[in-house]
């Protein structure tokens, strides 16, 4: 099977993000870059399907230069190989224009099987693999648990989470799939995968090579403009109560939860 999987960098999620003083993004010079999470459960999904069934594995990356390291790590992780969609023109673009330079790239790669991650943890936004499906003309199930490939490799069922249960869907291939927790516990890089990766394929794409112009992706392609990004309020400092006895702390904490945060 050729699988494909779509990756996107993101900060760490242990990470202290600060605001630019301009309030149009974040400071990225002293923060670390990872795997998307999310991306991360569709990687390791795709590694086990083709080791179960064959194929390749292949991740489709749009972002800057730094991109390389989260690449190399799902390389070394074991995909085969990878395509950076590295341009200027793809900064600053939202999930529309970058679902149009993915399709754009996947479309001539035949793909059996695109992963995406359910949603990006910087902005959260969810909407990439179904845009994707759209622009490639293919079915797409979101927020998948569990993924069976049929013998014949035509369809595939797949488990997804829905609110206050599960949903099985059979999808004919090819298709998106949108990754959730629980679908996998993602391995870690082994020292062999991480010499190997090294030597891997990573194919750098410029706009032109997709046969689309500057004016469809990036900022200058995007439906949405952020206007201006803020850090939250300061969280107010916690109230210590007093006592030595249920009894005596008890009523303390009626009355604030009365009188001060209004939720009795």
């Amino acid at each position: 099977m050729n699988i494909i999987a779509c990756m996107k960098q993101v900060p760490d999620t242990e990470a202290q993000i600060r605001v630019r003083p301009d309030g149009l993004g974040i400071v990225e010079s002293d923060i670390k870059f990872v795997i998307n999470p999310y991306d991360e459960y569709g990687v390791e999904e795709a590694l086990r399907i083709k080791e179960k069934l064959g194929g390749t594995v292949t991740i489709v990356c749009v972002g800057p230069a730094r991109a390389v390291d989260a690449i190399r790590t799902g390389l070394a992780m074991g995909a085969d190989k990878a395509v950076h969609l590295d341009d200027p023109a793809f900064e600053g673009g939202d999930t529309f224009s970058t679902a149009k330079a993915l399709a754009a790239a996947i479309k001539g790669m035949g793909g059996d099987l695109i992963f995406c991650g359910k949603q990006a943890i910087d902005d959260d936004a969810a909407t990439v693999g179904s845009a994707l499906s759209e622009l490639l003309g293919i079915p797409q199930v979101s927020i998948v648990t569990k993924v069976e490939i049929s013998e014949d490799k035509k369809k595939a069922k797949v488990s997804r989470q829905i609110v206050g249960g599960e949903e099985i869907i059979e999808v004919p291939l090819p298709c998106v799939l949108t990754a959730q927790k629980g679908l996998n516990e993602p391995r870690y890089a082994s020292l062999p995968g991480i010499m190997k990766a090294k030597k891997k394929e990573i194919k750098s794409i410029k706009v032109a090579d997709l046969g689309l112009n500057q004016a469809e992706v990036g900022a200058a392609g995007a439906k949405t403009k952020m206007l201006k990004m803020t850090s939250p309020p300061a969280r107010k400092a916690g109230t210590m109560i007093k006592g030595e006895s249920a009894e005596e702390t008890a009523p303390q904490l009626a009355k604030l939860l009365r009188e001060e945060a209004k939720v009795l």
